[in-house]
């Protein structure tokens, strides 16, 4: 019985390791990846460089206060003998020798929301060209007169096609 259990387990194992070796357990293969020898980098001329903006707008309130408008003066009656005399009768039964002014009003203040638009680059349209041929990339950064490019050839492989 044990040595039933042995064999079991044994032919098991052996079934598992075909698969693997196979790849028959996998549900998709992955992409083969190019060759190192045939990639290399080169440099390609920059032609044109395009800032992408990003449109950002805040609204925060504010304290606005207006300040109000300053008392009109009084108009001086005549300026006369006759006004003046009546201003010292007046200063004398008067308690204070200064005449009165009005307080200043306070300033009315209210809270304003202040719509704010600002822009700022989030990337860059490339226009460059290499061999002869134009390209355009979107970029990070500004790549500026030159820009690093990857050259990779791999042979054209054509999709079978079906007979019917």
């Amino acid at each position: 019985m044990i040595r039933a259990l042995s064999l079991q387990s044994s032919a098991c194992l052996l079934a598992l390791a075909m698969l693997s070796v196979t790849g028959a357990g996998r549900a998709q293969s992955a992409p083969v990846a190019p060759m190192a020898e045939n990639v290399r980098v080169d440099y390609a001329r920059v032609l044109n460089v395009e800032p992408v903006y990003e449109t950002l707008r805040a609204t925060r309130a504010e304290k606005v206060c207006d300040q109000p408008a300053p008392p009109k003066p009084q108009p001086k009656d005549e300026e006369g003998r006759l006004a003046r005399m009546w201003d010292s009768v007046k200063g004398v039964f008067t308690d204070n020798d200064k005449p009165k002014q009005a307080a200043p009003a306070a300033p009315r203040c209210r809270t304003v929301p202040v719509a704010k638009e600002f822009q700022r680059p989030i990337a860059y349209d490339v226009d460059y060209m290499y061999k002869g041929m134009k390209y355009r990339s979107r970029l990070l950064e500004d790549p500026g007169t030159r820009l690093r490019i990857r050259i990779s050839v791999m042979p054209y492989e054509a999709a079978p096609v079906a007979v019917p």
